[in-house]
């Protein structure tokens, strides 16, 4: 008789497959985007009727060479990055934009912050979007010294970006700790 069994692989662990995000979680994206798109196109709409191109305002006189409005335009990327590349970063937003709305859909239960972290550079990129397709360009104000001049829009991109990478350093971490336990119970069942 033969008792023979295949040897086991604990890699080949039978674990179910994530289950699928609900409709309240997919919206999270769609809510934080909606958010960043209103306040970027509000805060637009205010520079763009209260002050005329290029003007300044500085809404705390004594913090002036630090921070104030500027009604400022871009044809580039954000914080002026690439000036004269509209139809391209346009081309762009959209392709990123179905890119992050598709991946919230594919994505599994759990992952609210980084659901946060793509409503944020999509609301962002959208909202630079709209600005390109109604002026031409992108309204910027806020002018931090030394920075280049930028909005709203461009602030939730880079805030995404930052959430995104410290997800990503935080989830490696995770897997890491999880590989190292795993290897350290592998090395107690063979002794």
């Amino acid at each position: 008789m033969n008792n023979w069994q295949p040897e086991q692989n604990h890699t080949d662990t039978k674990t179910p497959p994530p289950s699928r995000a609900s409709r309240s979680q997919q919206v999270i994206l769609f809510l934080v985007a909606g958010a960043v798109i209103l306040l970027d196109q509000a805060s637009k709409w205010l520079v763009e009727q209260s002050l005329a191109l290029y003007e300044v305002w500085a809404p705390i006189p004594a913090i002036e060479p630090f921070f104030r409005i500027m009604h400022a335009t871009n044809t580039g990327a954000a914080f002026g990055l690439f000036q004269g590349g509209g139809l391209f970063f346009g081309v762009m937003a959209l392709i990123v934009s179905a890119g992050i709305i598709y991946y919230n859909h594919t994505l599994p239960a759990g992952n609210n912050w980084l659901r946060v972290a793509l409503g944020l550079t999509l609301g962002g990129a959208l909202g630079n979007l709209i600005d390109r397709f109604r002026l031409g360009h992108v309204t910027d104000f806020l002018d931090f010294g030394p920075w280049p001049v930028f909005n709203v829009a461009d602030m939730a991109v880079v805030a995404g970006a930052l959430l995104l990478g410290w997800l990503t350093w935080r989830e490696s971490r995770q897997m890491k700790q999880a590989a190292r336990e795993e290897w350290g119970e592998q090395v107690g069942s063979e002794q």
